[in-house]
Formats: C-alpha cells, sequence, structure tokens
C-alpha cells in the first residue's frame, strides 16, 4: 500500500472520528437546552401517596390513600350532583392545593399533613361521596395543576359575582408569587349571589380591634383602595385602614359575603353593605364551572379558564 493511500485512509478514519464526536456533542448540547426549557419536576410521588388527616370533630387522627381523601373533599366543597366535568374540575384543584399543602409541611398545632376544618385546610365529608364523585376523582386520578413545573395555590370559590380576583387583592395573599391567579371576566352571571347584610357598630369595632385598630366608639366607614376586579382591598374605619379580606374574616365570612361590595355607609348604630359574591373570588368559581360544564366543557376547559398559563399533569397513575 503506497504512503499516499495509508494517509487518504488515516484522514478519513479521522473524519469519522470527528463526525462522531460532533454528533455526540449536538445531542449533548440538545439536552442542555431542553432542560434549560423544561421546568424541574417538584416533590412529584412515583406513586399514589397517603395523607394523614386530623378530624376536627371527634379530634381522631387518620391516615388514608390520597384518592379516598379527595373524595371526600369534593362531596363536601361541591354539590355531588352536579355535572361531572364540574366535579372533575374541583378534584384537580381540591388534589392540586392539598399536593401543594403537603409539600410546604405539616398543619401547625396537628402534625398532620390534612384537617377536616375548613378554615384550617378544606371542608371534608366522606358519608356525601356518591358514584359521580368516584367517577370525576378516578377520571382524574392524580392529575395536578403546575406552573413553571410546580404545583400551584389551586384557590376557589363559590361565586365571583362577575369577575375573579387576583391573589393579593382577593386574599391579601403576598407569601410568593401568583401569576396564574388574575382576574378574569366571569362566565357566572346568574345566579350572581347578590347580598345584602347589616351589622352593628358593636360587631364592626370588635371586628376592628381584632385586627390592631383600637376604636371606641364607630364615627365612620368606606371603602379605601379598590383592586383591578373592583374588590375593596381596604375599609377605612374612623380614618384608618384595614385589610379588606381579614376584615371579612373577622366580621364573619358568611355575613360579609365577599369584598365586592357595591354600598357601605353608615346610619346611626348600624352599618349596611351590599355586595356580589361569594367568597373570596380567587381562582376556581364554582358556580362559573357549574355553568362551563353545562356548556359541554371539560374539566381541562374550565381549569384553563380560570388558571392562566397552566398545565394539567399526572403525578400519579
Amino acid at each position: 500500500m503506497s504512503s499516499q493511500s495509508r494517509n487518504f485512509r488515516k484522514a478519513l478514519k479521522s473524519d469519522k472520528w470527528l463526525l462522531l464526536l460532533g454528533i455526540v456533542l449536538a445531542v449533548i448540547l440538545a439536552v442542555l437546552v431542553r432542560s434549560q426549557r423544561t421546568p424541574p419536576r417538584v416533590g412529584r410521588p412515583s406513586t399514589e401517596p397517603s395523607i394523614s388527616v386530623y378530624f376536627h370533630e371527634t379530634g381522631e387522627v387518620r391516615t388514608m390513600p390520597l384518592e379516598t381523601y379527595i373524595e371526600g373533599v369534593v362531596a363536601a366543597e361541591m354539590d355531588p350532583n352536579w355535572p361531572l366535568a364540574a366535579l372533575e374540575s374541583q378534584a384537580i384543584v381540591a388534589r392540586t392545593f392539598t399536593v401543594k399543602k403537603m409539600q410546604e409541611g405539616l398543619i401547625p398545632g396537628r402534625g398532620t399533613q390534612a384537617s377536616t376544618d375548613p378554615k384550617e385546610f378544606q371542608a371534608y365529608d366522606a358519608t356525601k361521596v356518591n358514584d359521580r364523585v368516584r367517577q370525576a376523582v378516578r377520571n382524574t386520578r392524580g392529575q395536578v395543576i403546575t406552573y413553571a413545573g410546580k404545583p400551584i395555590n389551586a384557590w376557589f370559590h363559590a361565586s365571583s359575582g362577575g369577575k375573579t380576583a387576583s391573589a393579593v387583592e382577593g386574599l391579601g395573599f403576598q407569601k410568593e408569587s401568583a401569576p396564574y391567579a388574575v382576574p378574569v371576566t366571569d362566565v357566572q352571571q346568574d345566579p350572581i349571589h347578590v347580598w345584602r347584610q347589616t351589622f352593628s357598630a358593636s360587631e364592626i369595632i370588635q371586628a376592628a380591634r381584632s385586627l390592631g385598630v383600637s376604636v371606641d366608639s364607630l364615627n365612620s366607614i368606606q371603602i379605601g383602595r379598590k383592586g383591578a376586579s373592583g374588590r375593596a382591598e381596604t375599609i377605612v374605619i374612623n380614618g384608618r385602614e384595614v385589610s379588606a379580606p381579614a376584615f371579612r374574616l373577622a366580621v364573619g365570612e358568611t355575613k360579609m359575603r365577599s369584598t365586592l361590595i357595591d354600598e357601605l355607609r353608615l346610619e346611626g348604630n348600624r352599618v349596611f353593605m351590599k355586595g356580589r359574591g361569594f367568597g373570596h373570588g380567587v381562582g376556581m368559581s364554582q358556580w362559573g364551572a357549574w355553568l362551563l360544564a353545562q356548556r359541554g366543557k371539560s374539566s381541562r376547559d374550565i381549569i384553563s379558564y380560570y388558571f392562566k398559563g397552566v398545565r394539567i399533569e399526572n403525578f400519579w397513575h
């Protein structure tokens, strides 16, 4: 073999190695780019987890499969006879809420991952579970709403009154950013849940004091700052501002049904209030979910209507 031929073969072999090396480097680069674009999966169990639940009615603690727990939540938080797509939406929201809270740690003072006290966690009632609820939970098994790869704060409420609220506006929530919970004009207009309520001056004074405002007599009350949805972010009592979401809880959330207030006036020793909606107004409106389901929308359609820029992902099967 001539030296020219040997040199040619050697060069050809070298070119093959360079080509192979180039392919390997290209694959590695593609993987790195994709890993930067795809958010990391955070705290995802490979199989269905169990959950420890504190039953506030009896003080008992039980551990059960998470999907079994979600059945009891859906049945308690939404009418079990509502359309299947609405119940599926509630199942996805409840599961997401639960998974995120489980990642954050145990409930203070309970030592469990969940509680049946709605003030601490979510409502729960296994006695209301029917075949429709079981099917809704089974159809959505393991489905969790994520934003940037992480479970979201999956808030929900009964009725928005025509427009949902941001987390800061409706809940005074500033713990973390929640760009997926933005005000949307709601499909739910009827029933719109217009409410009227009368409070005694003493009720207002007591609520104000619980929020750190020293009040001896009630001289004035009015709406302060409003948010993007028109909800009150602050209430001004005797010239001092308090958080409207906190005031609602202090004065009674079943009496002051929302912070979407149309009228607020003081007459003598009575405060008259008129508003729309029921609940904090953040996230999914349950009556809106009902209406969208009636119109033939799927649970995924409903979730994407109320939460923006999110994905629904399977955390387990």
